[in-house]
């Protein structure tokens, strides 16, 4: 099995990866700079797995189909596609950028869509039986205060999937979406001390984080065969975050 990881620079793509790797795929991974991600690569290959490194800005949609064939030239044909890359997109809808809007839904919203479309014409080509697992969040449903236009983003990827699902069904195409909540990163570390971090701890039912191994065992029903009757669903893993009545 092949898989594709986008955003795998850190965070969940690069765990995503090392997971899948584990597992016996061999695995691509990608993001905007390559030498964020060469070092993920020479890991997986020295723990005695097939990888490689491949520079690709999903928000640059003409360079991801040529990406996918330079994939599919060293490793052989896609069976899965992981679409991780995203940016937050943080700000009050009164005062975000039209810039930092536009990045947001290129990247989140765009970027899944014109990856998953490559991915799968290669897919239906070389006749293989494939997973589309799109990284969506508990913002696809839930709101997050500053977050509007991440949370209409990840609302947009929830439905695409629903919508390529649809339309690859008798493609052999599985699209479903992983939504996660908080996880405890290098990106948020910051945060969770501060005063306005404690009090959204403390909003959550089990006031904590999640680890990205809590994902293992979803992301990999998603990503294997096991997901045969599978397509079209966004499988919540929160903790329960996302239930209201928080405090």
């Amino acid at each position: 099995m092949v898989a594709v990881i986008t955003g795998a620079s850190g965070g969940l793509g690069a765990h995503f990866a090392r997971l899948l790797a584990r597992h016996g795929a061999a695995v691509a991974v990608t993001a905007r700079r390559v030498d964020k991600i060469q070092a993920l690569a020479d890991e997986i290959a020295a723990g005695g797995g097939r990888a490689m490194a491949l520079a690709l800005d999903v928000a640059d949609a003409a360079a991801i189909g040529p990406a996918l064939d330079v994939v599919q030239a060293e490793l052989g044909p896609i069976g899965v596609l992981v679409n991780n890359a995203g940016i937050g997109g943080e700000g009050l809808a009164l005062d975000i950028s039209i810039e930092d809007f536009d990045a947001t839904f290129d990247v989140n919203v765009r970027g899944t869509f014109f990856a998953a479309r490559e991915a799968a014409r290669r897919m239906i080509a070389a006749g293989v039986e494939g997973r589309i697992v799109n990284i969506a969040s508990i913002a696809s449903h839930t709101v997050l205060p500053g977050l509007s236009a991440y949370c209409g983003s990840k609302a947009a990827v929830a439905m695409l999937t629903r919508s390529l699902a649809r339309e690859w069904a008798r493609r052999g195409i599985a699209v479903n979406a992983l939504a996660p909540g908080y996880i405890e990163t290098a990106i948020n570390d910051a945060w969770w001390p501060t005063e306005g971090g404690q009090k959204q701890l403390k909003g959550f039912p089990r006031r904590r984080l999640m680890d990205a191994s809590d994902l293992d065992e979803a992301f990999l029903l998603l990503a294997g065969p096991a997901a045969k009757a599978m397509t079209g669903s966004l499988i919540t893993v929160d903790d329960g975050q996302s239930l209201p009545g928080g405090g």
